[in-house]
């Protein structure tokens, strides 16, 4: 991946070296998540990994998308926005800077098509656990996305896990994580994180899980739009990225990873849809660039 070609961004809170440790595997931002109980010390790492999978953001679960029409970004947070913090100067932070410099011009673009304008999240790198509007964050959970506050959090120490536990390596499977995360925070501005934090309660859980695999596959369509619209603009693409990327979708779909931390598969559970479909919807998003194509809520078949 051709990430030198992206303008780093200034959205980044580095707090490495600030925050505290954590307080082991299995920690959540509030909420149930599901398929985290009974994982053994030999699966500890799935235990991290089903962390994001089934408990990640689990405030911003839920929504519909109203198609076609101008996007309209909710209104921010209440508390006050500190400044931009500079771009952190290790290359890992640069990576991370780069990446989320191009999902800012990429939806900037977007937005901005639609007669709307893009208001950016901030990345925060942090270590262990970490404060946020949401709740404690900890390492455990994964990357994630706080919709109370904006931001997207993230423990570098993931992307070991991801490559010598899951066998997804790459830094184009690194950057699709970011751009996943980021998806979430755009479903966030259209609105559809407060549409289906009203389902909360309202439907089964059964139902709830089937919303919440819509919302994701929905997100990792984004994350293709991202690299739809960065590769025009500044050919990020390198030959095995889009392999990359695929691996990992195929990596932390929700089959894969209940057979590995449980030997079994049970659909109804699914938070976050399957090897295939993640795959499916990202390769969607990359094809088209179109946010339309990603209307996950009005297909049958996912």
């Amino acid at each position: 991946m051709k990430w030198e070609n992206n303008r780093q961004s200034d959205n980044v809170e580095d707090l490495r070296g600030q925050t505290r440790s954590g307080s082991g595997f299995g920690g959540r931002m509030g909420g149930r998540r599901p398929g985290g109980r009974g994982l053994g010390l030999g699966t500890i790492v799935i235990a991290l990994i089903a962390g994001w999978i089934f408990g990640i953001n689990p405030l911003t679960i839920l929504g519909v998308l109203g198609g076609g029409g101008e996007m309209q970004p909710a209104d921010p947070p209440a508390q006050t926005r500190s400044a931009p913090a500079p771009a952190p100067q290790d290359d890992m932070g640069r990576f991370v800077a780069a990446v989320l410099g191009g999902t800012e011009d990429a939806w900037g673009d977007i937005f901005k098509a639609s007669g709307s304008q893009y208001r950016a999240p901030r990345l925060v790198l942090f270590q262990g656990a970490v404060g946020t509007a949401c709740g404690t964050g900890q390492s455990a959970m994964g990357p994630f996305y706080c919709p109370g506050d904006e931001k997207v959090y993230i423990d570098l120490s993931f992307y070991d896990t991801l490559r010598r536990q899951l066998g997804a390596p790459g830094d184009f499977a690194q950057a699709y994580v970011i751009a996943h995360e980021v998806g979430h925070h755009v479903q966030n501005l259209m609105g559809i994180t407060s549409q289906m934090d009203r389902m909360r309660g309202r439907v089964s859980q059964r139902e709830y899980n089937g919303l919440s695999v819509r919302v994701e596959l929905q997100a990792d369509c984004f994350a293709g739009i991202w690299a739809h619209h960065n590769h025009q603009s500044k050919a990020i693409l390198e030959p095995g990225d889009i392999e990359e990327a695929l691996n990992a979708a195929s990596a932390i779909g929700d089959d894969a990873l209940q057979r590995k931390s449980q030997g079994m598969v049970v659909p109804d559970s699914f938070t976050h849809g399957t090897s295939e479909q993640r795959q499916r919807w990202f390769h969607t998003g990359l094809k088209t660039g179109s946010v339309q194509a990603c209307d996950t809520f009005n297909v049958r078949a996912l």
